[in-house]
């Protein structure tokens, strides 16, 4: 029976994730001699090659992906075993980190931990990183948060065996128009009305795609009169008049700080975003983990319930 490397196998992933030896040394904190090596020896364990050269890059072979879908139920085993002997050795006061974007840090991490500490036990010491969907996977990948909280469209897809995903909420985006905006008092609004305005909303990444994709749902293409990243900046220019911006409802605290600024709920089209949480499979069903996603989930629905 072949004898199974799990460490050679964590540093044969490491390269299809990171496509080089030189980033998956860096990812691994190795020499680029010392990540050949190990995948050297891995090959002669198994009796089959491993990578094959590709101009002055290598490549995965078959194989290596044929061995890689069978290691992603071991990785998760691990993860598993993990998880459980953390909660025998800690009870369920173990350290859960967690990578989230700026909004749901607010709207949904800081309650959960709220939430946690006012329960008559111990709990997870928790601990907050704020990143884009990007980092955050990456970080959950190399195993230096626990737990993801992203966009659902860009999170990884239910077929990435790597992740276990945990759908929290669908949060609605309302329109901010400047106090004085002749649709302000309107009885009622659809997106579609705003047709004619000039927008706000970044120039690029997850919020443009969100607010060109909402309105060409609706029928039209905004015109992007200023470019932004930042809610208090965005929600500035809306209430200097110039321009209308799509808002979620998450970012309630800078809402709530523009007197110049009216938010409006569209009627009928109604555009919303998918915050889901992410784990690397497996990790799910440790005792801390699994408090700290049920916490989530609690704050999740109640913000839905107060909508």
């Amino acid at each position: 029976m072949i004898e199974w490397d799990v460490k050679k196998l964590r540093i044969l992933r490491t390269l299809r994730d990171r496509g080089t030896v030189t980033a998956t040394a860096q990812a691994l904190l190795m020499t680029p001699s010392g990540v050949s090596q190990q995948l050297s020896g891995l090959s002669r364990q198994l009796g089959v090659p491993l990578l094959e050269a590709q101009g002055r890059r290598v490549r995965l072979t078959d194989a290596a992906h044929l061995v890689l879908r069978h290691a992603e139920a071991v990785f998760a085993q691990l993860e598993r075993a993990d998880a459980e002997l953390t909660g025998y050795l800690r009870g369920e006061a173990g350290e859960v980190r967690i990578a989230a974007f700026s909004t749901a840090v607010s709207a949904l991490v800081v309650p959960a931990i709220q939430r946690l500490r006012a329960e008559n036990r111990p709990g997870p010491d928790v601990r907050v990183r704020e990143a884009e969907a990007a980092q955050a996977y990456e970080l959950l990948v190399a195993g230096d948060v626990d737990l993801a909280l992203s966009l659902a469209a860009h999170a990884p897809t239910a077929r990435d065996p790597r992740f276990a995903v945990l759908p929290l909420l669908a949060d609605p985006l309302d329109v901010a128009l400047p106090a004085d905006h002749r649709l302000a008092a309107a009885s009622a609004l659809r997106l579609a009305d705003l047709s004619g305005e000039p927008w706000i909303f970044g120039g690029s990444g997850p919020w443009s795609q969100i607010t060109t994709a909402a309105c060409e749902a609706a029928g039209f293409v905004p015109e992007q009169a200023h470019s932004a990243s930042g809610w208090t900046a965005i929600l500035a220019m809306v209430e200097a008049g110039m321009g209308v911006a799509l808002v979620p409802r998450m970012a309630s605290a800078e809402r709530r700080s523009r007197g110049g600024v009216v938010m409006r709920a569209l009627d009928a089209d109604q555009p919303r975003r998918h915050v889901v949480a992410a784990v690397r499979q497996g990790a799910e069903r440790g005792p801390a983990v699994a408090r700290v996603l049920a916490a989530l989930t609690t704050t999740a629905e109640s913000f839905t319930s107060a909508e």
